[in-house]
């Protein structure tokens, strides 16, 4: 495994915050995605379909997602990540833009958004996280979080649009405008991608001690990351933080109902609630993890985590089982937002483009896993409560894997040194 070469101070002329507000844009763009839910009721009376017929096109969106992102981070290695956000920009707007042409082809509808527009999210999500995390060596944790921060927000901005949209022009011509806004949007922020120079370093800074400690001397290929045990630690810790966000996020509103005693309406507006913590927690945890470390970030929120599920249970009142369903959702969001500054950390920011986007591969077996057990437990029980506990009790252990993760450069003689640091 080559050493990193040690980075020095290079003068640039490119302002790196600019970089970002691009990078933040166009993951506004992306994240709309999120905002699937309000095309559900339009495109059932419409068209006839079921709800599951339409949900369906969302659910093929995220799967391709999954696997786009980790091809984007390979050829972000070869090409630089702006071909790669233009592609997406074209691949996510055109499938968007086709999906107005789904008038009573469920199918079209399936390859239009589905397909052709999660490949494009998928390529696109990854460029900004992949490319300011290079040019942040400063501050990994806080300029992720940005980055994924609007990701979370994008169904925010985007939903009560598209609501006003399909009242005044219908559904399909609703896919159309926002068709060509994402293509807009996406790749004129991708016209400011490009990487720094070769062992870029802000002038003026120097790595702290602590941040030395927590970060690998050495530049991994993908291929010797996943020849590691710390990739595949990086993997659980993300699986696991987003199966127990996961599970509420799938089943908010009729917890809330059973738990709270609260009706549907009211539970439905935890919906919304929850999302904005998602979006919070994306940037917050990740900018304190520049501050205490990305292990004890995790450590935190897993044993927090422990402790909300332990008390959902008992809850009565409906503001205190938000309150504990924000907690969650803002650890939840942290998880993606720390994530990729600590796989840049063990790995190097080179290759962090196709090292973290294979790992995104936990968030979808998290979203299989998350939601079933807890949907198994309370169709066989009748209840939520021993799904809920057996969560606190998963997220208890799971906090034993932040204390004995460390950079794989460490060796032996210094792993009890830098775990106690």
């Amino acid at each position: 495994m080559p050493e990193r070469t040690p980075a020095v101070a290079i003068t640039e002329p490119t302002n790196r915050w600019t970089i970002a507000v691009a990078g933040v844009i166009m993951q506004v763009a992306l994240g709309a995605v999120y905002a699937w839910s309000v095309f559900r009721i339009p495109l059932t009376k419409t068209f006839g379909w079921t709800i599951s017929q339409v949900t369906l096109a969302f659910t093929i969106a995220i799967f391709m997602l999954g696997f786009a992102a980790f091809a984007g981070g390979l050829w972000m290695r070869k090409s630089g990540p702006r071909r790669v956000a233009i592609a997406a920009g074209i691949l996510y707007g055109a499938g968007v833009f086709l999906a107005s042409f789904s008038a009573g082809n469920l199918y079209w509808l399936y390859f239009s958004y589905g397909i052709l527009g999660g490949i494009g999210i998928g390529l696109g999500y990854i460029v900004p996280v992949a490319t300011l995390v290079q040019w942040f060596p400063d501050k990994r944790g806080m300029i992720t979080g940005l980055a994924v921060a609007g990701f979370g927000a994008g169904a925010l901005i985007t939903a009560p649009i598209a609501s006003r949209l399909i009242v005044n022009v219908g559904v399909l011509k609703t896919f159309a405008i926002l068709g060509i806004a994402y293509f807009i949007a996406v790749t004129l922020s991708a016209l400011v991608m490009k990487n720094p120079p070769a062992n870029y370093r802000p002038a003026g800074w120097t790595p702290s001690a602590a941040q030395k400690k927590q970060r690998s001397a050495k530049t991994y290929t993908m291929g010797e990351s996943l020849r590691t045990w710390q990739w595949y630690g990086l993997w659980t810790l993300l699986f696991l933080n987003t199966s127990a966000g996961i599970s509420i996020i799938s089943q908010a509103a009729p917890m809330g109902q059973e738990i709270a005693g609260v009706s549907a309406a009211i539970a439905a507006g935890l919906v919304g609630i929850i999302s904005i913590a998602n979006g919070s927690g994306r940037f917050l945890w990740a900018w304190f993890s520049d501050l205490v470390g990305r292990r004890w970030v995790f450590l935190m929120m897993f044993v927090i985590q422990a402790v909300v599920f332990g008390i959902l249970p008992r809850v009565q009142s409906f503001a205190g089982f938000t309150a504990l369903c924000v907690v969650v959702l803002l650890c939840y969001g942290g998880g993606f937002g720390t994530m990729p500054a600590f796989a840049a950390d063990y790995f190097g920011p080179e290759n962090v483009g196709s090292i973290y986007g294979l790992m995104l591969t936990a968030w979808g077996f998290a979203g299989v896993f998350g939601p079933m057990l807890i949907a198994h437990i309370r169709q066989t029980t009748g209840h939520y409560s021993l799904a809920l506990y057996i969560i606190a009790v998963i997220m208890l252990c799971s906090a034993a894997i932040p204390l004995v993760v460390h950079p794989p450069d460490v060796t032996a003689k210094n792993v009890e040194e830098h775990v106690a640091a």
